[in-house]
């Protein structure tokens, strides 16, 4: 049995299998290409492709795809074979520079959001050096970008990449200020924690809401829950942590570094989070994270839920998209030191984080906005619609004081005292943590907490990125031309803080009377669905600024745009036609036979003894006449509100929102009624109680 370190990576083309295939000069020019972003050429090209397909081909690998995300949200590939014709009727495993560099998938079959016709179907893969190759079932998967033969991006990856660039830019511009001339690169650094559910896979396939829209739309609450707290950070059941050593280990093999997994609060959750990454190979390894779940759940007899809100009464799962900066030279940006109210780099870049959210909240908002989300934030295990920033008591200190020119008494270092000798004593941190905070200061890193498990995590990060790049421009803009660099920088910091101390929130996220607060006094967004949300990528100055930074074109904000409330329309009609489609031919044809079957058995008691007359059985009778009756009305109201469904896309989705989701939680809250007071054997698919303690 192979250990951890001669598993890790072994499936990965990654630094050790180049250094050891590849010339010295080529090595280091490819080096060159990942560590600074420089052009390839395509003679190193050719050479790597040579390496790459013998390595491949050693390890078992017949074929090789570009692995892309387009913009549906997961992971595409074309397969082709290695073999090429040999003169003397043999093959040989060939794969040539031009191979990996490029490729050419069908562009009109993929969301486009009008950037391409169904006629229009040429479109191009580029290979992203930056993000290791590796083997996934016997295929060299190649992570590339995807653009459209215009040249606009059709995936995630690229204007992710774009962020990457427009924020190490700037970021050096503020670096050189502080007389740093060695770092040549700032990249965000990001560890996506991943919640999911699992449930058995028999009882799964007996739900259609779960097979068709990856959420129960009906479900009463069981005895049990959550309420105990005891499945939080629990002894894991010996079938989870089966499927979690396969998943570790088929995880380790193509280079994540899946390092924490535990239960998570509500019953059948769980968690896995890595080690922290460059952000747009944490994406990659995201994808890869969620697409190996699955497939190991199901060699499990489990599936995999990622959907951010599976069951209604128990905790959601989201994706903790933890933020950092660093330098190529190793330097993070986030870190407060000892002694934050003397780190005046710390301070400037924690301000720019500060004045970026503010400014951008709509985007970071919609970054996250989808149907399933909608479902989970502000509820009472994930952070509300309002995004604040959660800085803790300590660096709040130092920030008033520094706004108000006042001296600051505070240290970083605080001894922990348990009250018991034998116990050891070590350093708090800086900072508490508010699991409530939608966008919380760590140590050395930001939390954003919003992101929804399903979700990728390269939309909240290009909006992220691009927002604080914003920031950093202005700030370099002002102190590059300042005649006294110590006065400017101190200043602009005091200005920044008092302009925008009213994201800063330390308390409850999810108290009504901070919600009050935030929009009412301090003025804050409260986008709550995804239509609401999504209208603010249209705003005039965030189209202006991801434009200026290259990010995006205003076709590809428009196309995304479109794309998504696309995908947020789709998503509900499927789930209302599915709630429609149970409720008529389950849930109704279930209550009526248990009524016969009840009626039969009160008649068959009277009959036996008439003086003995059975008020439960009248009024159980009466009671369910009245639910069948409610589920029908209900589940006509909701077809005929989706039929009337019959304009373009923003209209559709606002309707969605104002019409559709009511009638849809009409109707679920008469069928999980009738749930409560039918017979365990007449129910037609499996309970809440059953999905969440069945595995």
């Amino acid at each position: 049995m192979s250990t951890v370190p001669e598993l890790f990576g072994s499936m990965v083309f990654d630094d050790k299998v180049m250094r050891a295939r590849l010339s010295a000069e080529v090595y280091e020019s490819l080096r060159e290409t990942i560590r600074r972003g420089k052009t390839l050429d395509l003679s190193v090209a050719n050479a790597v492709a040579d390496a790459m397909c013998a390595w491949a081909v050693e390890n078992g690998a017949t074929h090789f795809t570009h692995w892309f995300q387009p913009l549906t949200g997961i992971t595409a590939e074309k397969h082709e074979g290695f073999l090429s014709p040999a003169p003397d009727s043999h093959v040989l495993m060939k794969f040539s520079g031009k191979a990996l560099i490029q490729g050419e998938p069908d562009a009109s079959s993929f969301p486009s959001g009008g950037l391409r016709a169904t006629f229009e179907a040429r479109g191009y893969t580029a290979w992203d050096p930056t993000s290791y190759a590796f083997i996934k079932e016997k295929t060299l998967c190649i992570p590339t970008a995807f653009c459209s033969y215009g040249g606009e991006a059709l995936d995630k990856k690229t204007p992710l990449l774009r962020s990457m660039e427009a924020l190490s830019f700037q970021a050096l511009r503020v670096l050189r200020l502080f007389g740093n001339t060695e770092a040549q690169r700032v990249v965000p650094n990001v560890g996506p924690e991943q919640e999911y559910f699992l449930v058995d896979r028999e009882l799964y396939l007996k739900r259609r809401d779960l097979i068709y829209t990856g959420r129960t739309l009906f479900g009463a609450k069981p005895p049990k829950g959550q309420e105990l707290e005891d499945h939080y950070f629990g002894a894991i059941k010996p079938r989870v942590k089966a499927f979690m050593e396969e998943l570790d280990e088929e995880l380790w093999k193509l280079g994540v570094t899946a390092k924490t997994e535990h239960n998570e609060v509500a019953p059948g959750q769980h968690e896995l989070a890595p080690i922290f990454s460059v952000v747009n190979v944490a994406a990659d390894h995201n994808q890869l994270t969620m697409e190996i779940m699955k497939k190991v759940a199901r060699r499990h007899g489990m599936v995999c839920l990622l959907h951010e809100k599976p069951f209604a009464g128990v905790n959601g799962s989201g994706k903790h998209n933890n933020w950092s900066l660093s330098t190529d030279t190793g330097e993070n940006l986030l870190s407060p030191g000892e002694t934050p109210y003397a780190n005046a780099q710390f301070l400037l870049f924690l301000v720019a984080v500060l004045k970026a959210v503010d400014e951008y909240q709509g985007l970071l908002r919609l970054s996250v906005a989808s149907a399933g989300n909608d479902h989970r934030l502000g509820a009472n295990e994930a952070p509300p619609a309002v995004i604040s920033v959660f800085l803790g008591d300590e660096l709040s200190a130092v920030l008033r004081a520094i706004e108000t020119d006042s001296p600051y008494a505070g240290t970083s270092i605080r001894p922990l005292r348990l009250g018991a000798d034998v116990l050891p004593r070590f350093n708090r941190d800086t900072t508490d943590r508010n699991r409530t905070s939608p966008f919380a200061f760590t140590g050395n890193k930001f939390e954003f907490r919003m992101v929804g498990s399903s979700d990728s995590i390269s939309c909240a990060n290009i909006m992220l990125n691009a927002a604080v790049a914003e920031a950093l421009r202005q700030f370099a803009d002002r102190l590059e031309g300042a005649a006294d660099f110590d006065a400017a920088l101190h200043e602009l910091i005091r200005e920044t803080i008092a302009a925008h101390r009213r994201i800063v929130f330390n308390g409850n996220g999810y108290d009504e009377a901070w919600i009050r607060e935030a929009t009412e006094k301090r003025g804050l967004l409260n986008l709550r669905t995804t239509p609401d949300a999504l209208q603010m990528v249209l705003a005039p100055e965030n189209v202006d600024m991801l434009v200026r930074h290259g990010v995006f074109s205003e076709r590809e904000i428009r196309s995304r745009y479109e794309i998504t409330l696309e995908n947020y329309v789709r998503t509900v009609r499927i789930e209302a036609l599915t709630m429609v489609d149970m409720a008529r031919r389950e849930i109704l044809p279930a209550l009526l036979r248990w009524r016969g079957d009840l009626a039969a058995s009160l008649n068959a008691a009277k009959q036996a003894a008439p003086e003995l007359p059975c008020r439960v059985d009248q009024k159980l009778l009466s009671r369910l006449g009245g639910l069948i009756d409610a589920i029908d009305e209900a589940a006509d109201a909701l077809a005929d509100c989706v039929a009337a469904m019959d304009g373009d896309v923003t209209a559709e989705a606002f309707y969605i929102r104002d019409k559709v989701l009511d009638r849809m939680a009409a109707l679920r809250k008469v069928c999980d009624e009738a749930e409560t007071v039918t017979a365990a054997g007449y129910w037609p698919f499996p309970t809440y109680g059953e999905l969440l303690f069945g595995v």
